[in-house]
């Protein structure tokens, strides 16, 4: 089986991350995929960060009822930080029958090389990019292992998203319904 792994804090999930991940369903040759969830990126500071197990509960939530779409906890239980080669590796040894790609966006892509063993991931690995605002990728520089797709993109993300809640203001139509209902249930990012 081909499984899409789409990395991230999910810090809360958005619906821009639901539109990637569904984009990529549509038209990247995967058969399913998995969010990731990060406890600890060593590239981003972890203060903000809801507790894992709370962000899985979101994506669990978000994507009910979709049967191509999970959330893993796999990171949770490998050491911290989480480092990407490392979780492939895991996975790898643990799914000898299945294929693994990294799901990542171009901002996320242009900082590969400041990733543990990014050349291994670059050989070893497919490697879906969604290009974003302000990162643009050459696509004849990329090996071929790399494809770049232009996925419909919302100018949204979790800090704003974060930053809203603080300042006591919506964020209907940001995060699905039924993810705010329980960030409001928990006063989650208050």
């Amino acid at each position: 089986m081909k499984i899409g792994l789409y990395f991230g804090s999910f810090n809360p999930i958005h619906t821009g991350h639901l539109i990637i991940a569904q984009h990529l369903m549509n038209f990247a040759p995967l058969d399913r995929l998995w969010f990731v969830v990060s406890p600890q990126n060593p590239l981003k500071k972890s203060e903000s960060l809801l507790n894992e197990n709370h962000r899985k509960q979101l994506i669990d939530l978000a994507i009910e009822g979709e049967t191509k779409l999970r959330s893993s906890n796999i990171e949770f239980k490998l050491p911290k930080p989480s480092f990407t080669s490392d979780t492939l590796a895991y996975l790898s040894d643990l799914y000898p029958n299945d294929q693994f790609s990294v799901i990542m966006g171009s901002d996320s892509f242009t900082n590969i090389k400041r990733w543990k063993n990014y050349d291994m991931i670059l050989k070893s690995y497919e490697i879906y990019i969604f290009e974003r605002p302000g990162f643009r990728v050459n696509s004849e520089l990329l090996p071929k292992s790399v494809t770049v797709l232009k996925a419909p993109l919302l100018q949204i993300s979790s800090t704003y998203i974060r930053k809203l809640i603080k300042e006591n203001k919506s964020v209907r139509y940001l995060v699905p319904d039924i993810v705010l209902e329980e960030i409001i249930a928990q006063q989650y990012y208050r």
